[in-house]
């Protein structure tokens, strides 16, 4: 027999071969972070919508396209609900651009300038291409409804 010792010993093992223990701790933590980081998303958006960030600017430039998009489809008469009360086609301010009765005309808002909100009231610094004539003039809008509505240009 050797001398290395009785039989019924345990072998010595190394502790770099012991497997690690596992524990569910970083799963745990890992999905506490992602419900906190995703209530915060919900949260914020309840708290501040999306459509509380939009100006007035805004508001009135998406008006100006509205506006041309439907004048590109009706010509210089446009439907009353996308215009402001008492609006004479004839002082449309793509008037001088459109004849009578003449639809399907390219027209693109190019750019926009300096809006000046007064009340109910509002003018805006419109560029508008209509086939490849760009001009730049200012528009008139009116606030009705909860909406902003182009409006004619002033009598000259």
């Amino acid at each position: 027999m050797s001398d290395s010792g009785p039989a019924d010993d345990p072998a010595a093992t190394d502790p770099d071969d012991t497997p690690a223990r596992r524990t569910i701790t970083p799963f745990v933590v890992a999905a506490v972070i992602a419900v906190l980081i995703l209530g915060g998303i919900l949260l914020t958006g309840l708290l501040a919508p999306v459509e509380k960030n939009v100006t007035e600017s805004d508001r009135i430039a998406g008006a100006v396209r509205d506006f041309a998009q439907v004048s590109s489809r009706y010509g210089p008469e446009p439907p009353r609900e996308a215009v402001c009360p008492g609006f004479v086609p004839a002082r449309s301010p793509l008037a001088p651009r459109l004849q009578p009765g003449e639809t399907g005309k390219d027209i693109e808002i190019t750019r926009f300038g300096p809006v000046q909100v007064n009340g109910e009231t509002a003018t805006i610094e419109v560029t508008s291409r209509v086939e490849d004539n760009e001009e730049t003039s200012t528009w008139w809008m009116f606030h009705t409804d909860g909406e902003w509505k182009v409006c004619n240009r002033p009598v000259e």
